[in-house]
């Protein structure tokens, strides 16, 4: 009966979020932004009102409707690679200092209850789809790989805490981390080699507002979050852990 009552209660809840920000005056139809504001003007098609051709326009600079997106990885790509090595050190060092050979997770000092454990698991589905979403929009909306990779390492912290006896697998997020990381310098290696500077965008742009554009950038953005979801789940993993008493 707890478990319906539960279920009944984040389901009710769910529907009230989704009807709230359906409709919503502040927030904006998916893709409806003034590319005006965000990329060069001799980049821009108009039609013969003066309108903005959004969904029409190719090859727009880095092909990305989302300006800090076109700067963060094109034009600023090889100091992206500069903030994921830091991210990468800091990971590292959590798990010198703390990880070891043999790990168990650590006894919290409160039992999570009812409401807890059934909520952060209709939740976690959520957190997870959303992070993907993010990462995947990233070229045409606010966000990408770095805050995509935070919520799903977040969905992660969920069931950490919801779940005394939780343990992420942590091998599948080293290797996770280990291939994202590779393929995201090797992308930016072809570039160098092919463009003559490092992720040069080599694929076509396509059309601007379209899932399929922005050339490399979704590809690079999805390497970022995984690579970010799988280090930071990792440091988590190691701060709730402790070494086993043989």
């Amino acid at each position: 009966m707890k478990k319906l009552f539960g279920f009944v209660l984040l389901m009710t809840l769910g529907i009230i979020i989704i009807l709230s920000l359906d409709g919503n005056s502040y927030f904006p139809k998916f893709g409806d932004v003034d590319v005006a504001d965000r990329i060069s003007l001799r980049f821009i098609e108009r039609d013969a009102m003066g309108d903005i051709l959004f969904g029409i326009t190719e090859d727009l600079e880095s092909g990305a409707a989302n300006i800090v997106t076109s700067i963060v990885v094109d034009y600023r790509s090889f100091d992206t690679l500069g903030e994921v090595t830091v991210l990468f050190i800091s990971a590292l060092g959590v798990a010198l200092l703390l990880g070891g050979a043999t790990q168990k997770r650590m006894s919290l000092s409160f039992k999570p209850n009812f409401m807890l454990r059934v909520g952060a698991r209709a939740l976690f589905g959520i957190i997870l789809i959303t992070g993907v979403y993010i990462i995947t929009h990233g070229h045409l909306t606010p966000g990408g790989g770095f805050p995509g990779g935070t919520m799903i390492a977040s969905s992660i912290l969920l069931l950490y805490l919801a779940d005394d006896q939780f343990r992420s697998k942590v091998q599948t997020f080293k290797w996770m981390e280990g291939i994202a990381g590779s393929l995201y310098v090797i992308l930016g290696i072809i570039g160098l080699v092919v463009g003559g500077y490092f992720l040069k965008n080599i694929l076509p742009n396509g059309v601007i507002g379209d899932l399929i554009s922005s050339g490399m950038i979704p590809i690079v953005y999805m390497l970022i979050g995984l690579k970010v979801g799988s280090e930071i789940a990792g440091v988590i993993d190691n701060f709730l852990s402790e070494e086993e008493a043989i």
